[in-house]
């Protein structure tokens, strides 16, 4: 009897044992899954870098995805914009909840931008200062009717080519009515005599969201400088000039190059359209930066075979390629994905160079270009005296457009400025066209006073700059303040900021080096300031 209880008993504990491991070992695989669940949310926004392929790998492991490429952080968009408010949302979208801190209802940029300095009153535009116009029929029984724009044509491009007759291409749905045109031929109309766009035209949005947003058709390498920069087709026949990342952001200049010997870089492109418009300029076109996957957006679309020999696969497992140009393109000098993706600037194309011809300008303040050489107007403190003499700068604004481009410039750490452009159609009575900053943002710990020449020998500024400036350089519009939160609107903060705090810092240092050689000036000289500003007598507070 006793040898039958003690069997019953054994069996009891095992069973017991047997229960109690069970409930350990779902717990210890609850666990775990959770750990690795966890191990497997890419970095966001707070991030500095782009995540590895190794770890992108090890997280499709786990999660059985069937995705060929690496997946990086990004955000779901809204549609594209109808409206200033549609526009507000996408900016704010962009922002990110938290980001922009508020003042009396309103962000220090909303702010800045409702300031009179940025609302001043200017004469209304007439017909011959609109860079293209929609045409009107000449028929006798319809004189008077508006016809379709005559932009069906358009490339959008000033050189380039691309494959326009490959499929994908939906077919041209607009008409004259305004509402019907895709956001690249909105932003082409209203290019005028005074500025590129309309800072409050909510079209603007909807050409960044259209640009960051539109799945790339085709794909060529664009002709011409010195880099490598592709022509990317969307539908609508859009296009946009992509520029690559080659360097990370916080990879600055190596102070024994020459600024001819520097890398271009994507973000600069983006940070400088942002600080011209915080300049009220609106002189570069919009630039936005987005991330392409180089596989299937670029390699397997193109048709241009110069290009797509040059592809490879680098002993990590990345995609990269180098294209054909005069400066780093070579295996040494790729641009790769990482494995797949890749953080590009996409800028807007201008009208074709057939509807809307442009004039390139050697700028006076060229630079020799040359290791050993020196410009003339390095070596003549009385250099602005000769250039005022001679046409374009013996008349009208010219010089003074050319000592905005050098505040811009000089802000940016830009000193690869040798020309510059205007359209033809205006004549000189216009702007200047802020193109190609790639070489901008390269150093923040050192300023290069040789950019502001062009201001401390002419000793002339328009007084809409200076004001502008001045309101900058005040603690509630500060200039760094105002660029941090206008770069939290690129769909690229999403991954690390456009710009690091050294530039950042760097701006209100180069702002205040600008408005001293203005008073240098105005302790020597009488008309120092152009009154563009007629009306207008108070000063930024």
């Amino acid at each position: 009897m006793k040898t039958q209880n003690s069997g019953r008993s054994t069996r009891c504990i095992y069973l017991g044992l047997a229960c109690l491991s069970l409930v350990l070992h779902l717990f210890l695989a609850f666990l775990c899954l959770s750990v690795l669940q966890k191990a497997c949310v890419l970095p966001t926004s707070s991030s500095s870098s782009i995540p590895t392929r190794t770890d992108t790998q090890h997280c499709r492991s786990i999660s059985h995805s069937s995705s060929s490429s690496a997946a990086l952080p990004s955000r779901k968009l809204p549609t594209i914009p109808q409206s200033e408010d549609d526009a507000t949302e996408w900016e704010n979208t962009l922002i990110g909840a938290g980001k922009g801190q508020k003042v009396n209802g309103r962000t220090k940029l909303e702010e800045l931008f409702e300031h009179p300095l940025y609302n001043l009153p200017r004469p209304e535009l007439q017909d011959d200062d609109w860079l293209l116009r929609v045409k009107k029929k000449e028929h006798s029984g319809d004189r008077g009717s508006e016809e379709e724009e005559g932009e069906d044509a358009i490339d959008d491009d000033s050189q380039g080519s691309s494959a326009s007759e490959e499929e994908g291409y939906d077919k041209m749905s607009w008409t004259s009515a305004m509402e019907t045109h895709p956001p690249w031929l909105r932003f082409h109309l209203g290019i005028s005599r005074r500025e590129l766009y309309d800072r409050k035209d909510p079209n603007l949005a909807q050409l960044t969201h259209y640009l960051a947003t539109q799945r790339v058709l085709g794909a060529v390498q664009k002709e011409g400088g010195t880099q490598l920069k592709l022509l990317v087709s969307f539908q609508n026949h859009g296009q946009a000039l992509l520029k690559p990342m080659k360097q990370s952001r916080d990879a600055e200049t190596d102070g024994n190059l020459f600024y001819f010997s520097d890398f271009e870089r994507h973000n600069a492109e983006i940070a400088a359209f942002h600080l011209d418009r915080l300049l009220g300029f609106n002189r570069i076109p919009p630039v936005v930066g987005r991330l392409i996957n180089v596989t299937s957006e670029v390699r397997e679309i193109t048709t241009d075979k110069k290009l797509s020999r040059t592809f490879f696969t680098s002993p990590v497992g990345n995609v990269c390629f180098y294209g054909q140009c005069e400066y780093y393109c070579s295996s040494e000098h790729p641009v790769c994905g990482r494995p797949h993706q890749l953080e590009v600037s996409v800028a807007a194309m201008l009208p074709d160079l057939s509807l809307a011809p442009r004039r390139s300008w050697r700028s006076p303040w060229r630079r020799a270009y040359s290791r050993t050489k020196l410009a003339a107007w390095e070596k003549d403190p009385a250099y602005c005296d000769t250039v005022k003499q001679r046409p374009p700068y013996s008349h009208g604004t010219r010089l003074l457009d050319l000592i905005d481009m050098a505040v811009l410039d000089f802000l940016m750490s830009n000193m690869d400025r040798h020309h510059y452009e205007t359209f033809e159609t205006f004549g000189n009575e216009t702007f200047l066209l802020h193109l190609d900053n790639g070489r901008a943002f390269g150093r923040h710990s050192r300023d290069e006073p040789s950019i502001l020449v062009p201001l401390q020998q002419c000793c002339r500024i328009r007084r809409s700059t200076l004001l502008r400036l001045r309101l900058l350089s005040l603690p509630s519009f500060r200039l760094s303040d105002a660029m941090r939160e206008s770069l939290l609107r690129d769909p690229l903060a999403a991954v690390a900021p456009l710009l690091s705090e050294p530039h950042l810092s760097a701006l209100d240092r180069r702002l205040a080096a600008v408005l001293r050689v203005v008073e240098a000036c105005q302790g020597h000289h009488a008309e120092v300031i152009h009154n563009d500003v007629e009306g207008y007598d108070q000063q930024p507070d």
